[in-house]
């Protein structure tokens, strides 16, 4: 597994965000049946850069929490079973680990969020971790029953680790 970590921001984690970044990637690979190695990237930012990116990406003038940006194209969510057949395009050509795709995570949006809802920010942390991952697996949340599915999975990738509120 290659787990790549950029911080570009001076706001102050304090917590070992690579070490909870590479726990719950590894959980949420595992609880999906991931069949591969995988590459995953995570971007630690503060909020005026994304929200430049939000904005650049998605149209959408604001700050957010977390953006996702799959590699994959899946025919249902967590699918790995075509991916071999594109595999230039989803596959390193040097390791030959999928590439799952980018997490960029606003540092400060999680520490006001995580004090918004009154839990560690460990717990929010991982929670946009665990979030992120399943955009990368190719779940969404734009109807409620998908939403219902996302918080389920998210909940048991945090559970099965004991990172609860």
């Amino acid at each position: 597994m290659t787990f790549c970590v950029e911080k570009e921001t001076d706001f102050e984690l304090s917590l070992p965000y690579e070490e909870i970044f590479r726990a719950v990637a590894l959980q949420a690979l595992e609880q999906e049946g991931c069949p591969y190695e995988a590459e995953i990237n995570l971007l630690i930012t503060d909020n005026a850069s994304i929200r430049e990116m939000n904005r650049e990406y998605r149209g959408i003038d604001s700050v957010t929490d977390v953006l996702s940006f799959p590699m994959a194209d899946y025919d249902t969510p967590a699918d790995f079973s075509g991916l071999e057949k594109d595999s230039l395009d989803y596959f390193h050509p040097e390791t030959g680990e999928l590439l799952l795709g980018d997490i960029i995570i606003s540092a400060e949006r999680a520490s006001e969020q995580a004090e918004k809802y009154g839990h560690s920010l460990k717990r929010e942390f991982a929670f946009l971790i665990a979030h992120s991952m399943l955009h990368l697996f190719g779940y969404d949340h734009m109807t409620q029953e998908e939403a219902k599915v996302m918080e389920e999975k998210q909940e048991k990738i945090l559970s099965s680790l004991a990172i609860t509120r």
